[in-house]
């Protein structure tokens, strides 16, 4: 029976405009990306709930764009493979933001934003103009998830949204119950190993350990970083081997502690790391989920475990990374990262087998950090201390910057970015920001240099690539060298900090 809910790609287009703009206007424009990237999330999540998968499929899930973002381009086959891999839902972590605004200004747009989901995810459902049974399901699973937040935070009651079983018109199984997750391309977890594969095609499935470890070798500097990694790579290695022969296993901790300054690569080690751990087996996805404080710790009482269990639910399989870890224990005995705290210790012992826990930050506030609780201590053992980049490594991950974005630089620019860099490294200070420092000197002189060559009459194609030493200097203080942003120790920023 056909479904009152089916828009074409272009009326579901204005179904998702109508309703997100509206809810713009309350809640700020700010949230296009975000919500943009979670529609999507819960299309493909939906979508494995459906009877089939279609190029009309495809093209619902390139409608889902905000006034003024760009349009996706999701393909079919592409689409297929990552409804195969879609996880469980989980409310995105500005939905938390606005029930602690809702409950603290007495309005109701968490309220109106389930309403709002509830429509956008009935229209997705019925582009096969069917709506099963197992779409409606996930529908309300998500409203009622996203309400017990609402409920906790003691958000003001709103008008009831639809029902998504008063909908249905199929009771056709699901695409997943069809095409179980290793036919539908699923690579994650041990069912998608095994069922249906053979064993060749179950170790094609993993990371690359070759390509991963060339990729370790490759990063800039950190050379003790990758000697520590590539031993407990080795020990954990030997342990496998030992387990599978049959031989006893001693305990070994997989967490670790990475200490150092921002910039420093700690993200882009921990994601190898993930992946390396698949590689040889001792985790099963090797995926690396990233959060801080504000990522596990609400406004109310009870619902810090929650949101903490479901980022956690996440990393399953593979690597939770918490940056700025010690923000969780510098609150007082009453503050809820204390509560996040106790979750994460639990897990590490309830998951010890599918779950690593990597905790970064500062040198010093990460040793308190792990003073506060005797469960860290004893959960922690293994340190690893990321240095500050010296000169020659800052140029060379300036240099790294402008190969990857097909940059190069003339011959005085050569010579200065050397000068530059080294007297970057030697006049740091507590705010030094190592590779981020030369990544916000790059996107400077992109902007810089397209200003330059936008006033030329005729640029050739050299002018569009190459730098120049006038490129480097700020126009206010000519050759004077750059301050890096303020970044107290006590309470350091570092949102995208260590990815070089």
């Amino acid at each position: 029976m056909p479904t009152q809910w089916k828009r074409s790609p272009e009326e579901l287009h204005k179904t998702y405009i109508a309703n997100t703009e509206a809810f713009y206007r309350a809640a700020g424009r700010d949230l296009a990306e975000q919500m943009d990237d979670f529609c999507v999330s819960c299309a493909l999540q939906l979508f494995s709930r459906s009877a089939s998968l279609t190029e009309d499929h495809a093209a619902a899930v390139n409608a889902l764009y905000s006034r003024g973002r760009p349009q996706p381009t999701w393909l079919l086959w592409a689409l297929t493979t990552e409804v195969g891999k879609a996880g469980q839902f989980l409310p995105p972590l500005f939905f938390w933001q606005l029930t602690e605004r809702d409950a603290r200004e007495g309005t109701d747009l968490s309220r109106v934003f389930i309403r709002m989901l509830t429509n956008i995810l009935l229209c997705l459902a019925a582009v096969d103009d069917d709506v099963t049974y197992a779409e409606a399901e996930y529908i309300t699973e998500c409203g009622d998830k996203l309400s017990a937040l609402c409920d906790g935070a003691g958000v003001k009651k709103g008008k009831p949204g639809l029902r998504a079983a008063d909908f249905v018109t199929s009771a056709e199984p699901s695409f997943l119950d069809k095409n179980p997750p290793a036919a539908a391309g699923q690579t994650g977890g041990a069912q998608g190993k095994t069922a249906g594969k053979t064993a060749g095609e179950a170790e094609a499935e993993k990371p690359d350990l070759d390509e991963l470890m060339a990729e370790l070798d490759a990063l800039v500097g950190l050379e003790e970083v990758k000697k520590d990694i590539k031993s407990m790579m080795n020990l954990v290695k030997v342990r496998q081997l030992r387990k599978e022969a049959d031989l006893p296993v001693p305990p070994l901790s997989l967490h670790m502690v990475f200490m150092g300054n921002p910039g420093t690569g700690k993200t882009t080690v921990a994601r190898l790391v993930g992946g390396l751990y698949a590689a040889i087996g001792a985790l099963t996805k090797g995926q690396l989920v990233e959060v801080d404080r504000s990522g596990l710790v609400a406004g109310y009482v009870g619902q810090t475990a929650i949101k903490t269990q479901e980022v956690i639910s996440s990393a399953l399989g593979g690597v939770l990374f918490i940056d700025e870890a010690y923000s969780l224990s510098s609150g007082g005995e009453n503050d809820f990262g204390r509560e996040a705290i106790e979750t994460i210790l639990k897990a590490m012992e309830d998951h010890r087998e599918e779950l690593v826990v990597i905790v970064a930050g500062y040198t010093g506030p990460m040793r308190k950090f792990l003073d506060s609780n005797p469960g860290l201590e004893s959960r922690f053992n293994k340190y690893i201390f990321f240095q500050d980049y010296n000169g020659e490594e800052l140029n060379a991950i300036f240099h790294l910057q402008c190969k990857k974005n097909g940059y190069e630089l003339d011959e005085e620019a050569e010579a200065y970015a050397k000068e530059f860099f080294d007297r970057l490294y030697e006049e740091r200070d507590e705010n030094f920001g190592n590779g981020r420092d030369v990544r916000n000197r790059f996107e400077d002189m992109v902007v810089r240099q397209a200003n330059r060559v936008a006033a030329m009459e005729a640029p050739t194609k050299e002018d569009l690539v190459r730098f120049t030493k006038q490129d480097f200097l700020e126009e206010e203080d000519g050759e004077s060298l750059p301050q890096s942003p303020a970044q107290p120790e006590t309470a350091p920023s570092s949102e995208g900090a260590d990815k070089v």
